[in-house]
């Protein structure tokens, strides 16, 4: 069914005629008379009795433009309220991101986002998979070192390392050719692991004291004196500049991006833009330092 031919059978049937419909839509009375011509083509009825006195219903031209006249007009409506909506930054938006991301920075940015766009009611899930933003009908996603996808589009908002933290207490080996074993509290973790600091002039070789299974709990138990730990910088940036932790040294090679990513650049609403450009407005000398 041709809905642009049912919408020109109704624009002539309330009309009541080719004239007065070629007149309201500025359109030529045989474009109009065609499109009607090929609906009842379609329909394979007689819609329009056209005669000497003018336009007039047949009774399946009644009976269509009874169902449908209603159904039109909220068409209509529907078309004009989304053209009236470009540009405004409104709607829900769903955003989902990684849990310590969330816990620690997400409730403060969407307060944010929501002081400068009132009209948008945000979303946030946190946790760590990696959801499927069309499927779980996200508007956006927020992940760290994401693999290429044409599918997804976006951008890198913020930069993060993995640094090797202890209280001052636990003393720093000093730097050599072999590496120096120290209690650690840890996360994952793989038997025989090295930590390669500082372009390779600390190696330290963790012997686990704890198995932690969030990067708090191991920040919680660096400032516990209970060992060295890998965690991000930004969760111990306050704390190594309040001299509470020591930082021994980044992990070598292991930077971490995060970006911001929605599933189409072309077609992006104004919400999901809008958080886009928000996001990288927060952080916009690209390190990430996150509260707690």
């Amino acid at each position: 069914m041709d809905l642009n031919a049912l919408a020109d059978f109704n624009l002539v049937a309330t009309h009541g005629g080719f004239g007065r419909a070629s007149r309201a839509s500025r359109r030529s009375k045989a474009t109009l008379s065609r499109r009607v011509a090929d609906l009842e083509e379609q329909l394979g009825v007689r819609l329009i009795e056209r005669g000497a006195k003018g336009l007039e219903l047949t009774e399946a031209g009644q009976r269509l433009l009874s169902r449908t006249e209603g159904p039109m007009h909220e068409v209509e409506d529907a078309f004009r309220s989304a053209r009236e909506a470009i540009g405004k930054v409104s709607g829900r938006l769903r955003v989902a991101a990684p849990l310590l991301f969330s816990q620690l920075a997400m409730g403060r940015l969407a307060a944010e986002f929501r002081q400068v766009y009132p009209d948008v009611t945000l979303e946030v899930v946190g946790e760590d998979r990696v959801v499927d933003l069309v499927g779980e009908q996200f508007d956006v996603a927020i992940r760290p070192n994401p693999r290429m996808d044409s599918a997804l589009v976006g951008r890198c908002f913020a930069k993060d390392r993995l640094v090797a933290v202890a209280a001052p207490a636990i003393v720093r080996p000093e730097p050599g050719q072999a590496a120096v074993q120290v209690a650690a509290a840890v996360n994952a973790f793989r038997e025989g692991e090295i930590w390669v600091l500082d372009g390779g002039r600390l190696l330290i070789e963790p012997v686990p004291v704890l198995r932690l299974s969030s990067m708090l709990m191991l920040r919680d138990a660096a400032l516990a004196g209970a060992g060295v730990v890998l965690v991000p910088q930004s969760i111990v940036g306050k704390q190594i500049d309040s001299g509470e932790l020591l930082r021994w040294g980044a992990l070598e090679g292991n930077e971490v991006e995060l970006w911001v990513l929605h599933t189409s650049r072309r077609l992006a609403s104004p919400k999901v833009k809008a958080f886009v450009d928000f996001m990288g407005s927060r952080y916009p000398e690209g390190g990430l330092v996150l509260a707690g």
